[in-house]
């Protein structure tokens, strides 16, 4: 018998206004989208998500889920994949178009802290999205945990082409360890991300006990979550789920339990409540298809 209560928004989601500030290309297809709420927000963990929609006809009725990438002080930025008619419309915007936006909604990382293993993140293509942020505050410290030093992240980053590893070098600046990989070897390693993850490996530059982090397409994060299982490794995904309404209502993003797992009362979870982050001890994608 399913028991326990259904899980409902976060109480700091909020609908409000924003104004577009910038619009910035971004590698080969992506666009950094900066806007200003018409609300004040306090400092969002990284990995929480917001919908966004132009307040126009130029958007979808249906708002896009986005991963925060940056927090500057009272704006927002976004990177943005430029792939059909709404992420068009966002990345059509100019300095005061006005969207309509929901959030901050979901669960983002947990605390990144220095008392563990390295924390190795794994980014595939759009992926990188909600790591930027993530290596700033595991370097700033959250929740009261001790801050992560430099040495102890590790971000690994692959995509296709070297023009899918969307703004890398702002990567670099963070000071943390950046290894790169590209499916044609025009940037980095030959190879995906966990191949270059095994590399490491092999050659001793990263510990066999680590924390893992990825997001990504989700072959790769199947893929994440086995290799974290066989090897008996801490791992958390943040999934890249099509939402409807981003807060719960539709049951479009149901994700599986494991049964035995935290979330097991269920024998799905929520991605838009409950995640879009899930540790994989509560969560599998391996055979859910």
């Amino acid at each position: 018998m399913l028991s326990g209560p259904m899980p409902a928004p976060p109480p700091d989601a909020r609908t409000f206004t924003a104004k577009t500030t910038s619009v910035t290309r971004c590698g080969d297809d992506g666009v950094i989208l900066r806007i200003r709420p018409d609300v004040a927000l306090p400092p969002i963990r990284a990995a929480r998500f917001f919908m966004l929609r132009r307040d126009d006809r130029l958007s979808p009725a249906i708002p896009r889920p986005f991963s925060i990438y940056r927090q500057d002080g009272d704006e927002l930025e976004f990177l943005i994949k430029v792939m059909g008619t709404g992420t068009s419309a966002l990345a059509a915007c100019t300095p005061g178009t006005t969207l309509r936006v929901v959030g901050p909604l979901g669960n983002g990382w947990p605390a990144l802290d220095g008392d563990g293993p390295p924390w190795v993140m794994l980014a595939g293509g759009i992926g990188s999205a909600p790591f930027y942020m993530g290596i700033q505050q595991a370097l700033r410290g959250m929740d009261g945990r001790a801050p992560a030093r430099a040495d102890q992240l590790v971000y690994l980053y692959g995509a296709a082409r070297k023009g899918m590893l969307y703004d890398i070098d702002a990567f670099r600046s963070l000071g943390v360890r950046v290894e790169a990989c590209t499916d044609d070897g025009s940037h980095g390693m030959r190879g995906n991300v966990l191949k270059l993850l095994e590399s490491l490996w092999a050659d001793g530059s990263v510990p066999q006990t680590v924390r893992l982090l990825a997001c990504g397409p989700e072959r790769m994060l199947e893929a994440t979550e086995k290799l974290a299982r066989a090897k008996g490794l801490d791992c958390w995904l943040s999934l890249e789920s099509v939402m409807g309404c981003g807060v719960g209502i539709c049951n479009g993003c149901p994700v599986p339990t494991v049964p035995e797992g935290p979330m097991g009362a269920w024998p799905n979870a929520k991605c838009c409540v409950e995640g879009p982050v899930f540790q994989t001890n509560a969560i599998t994608l391996v055979g859910a298809h």
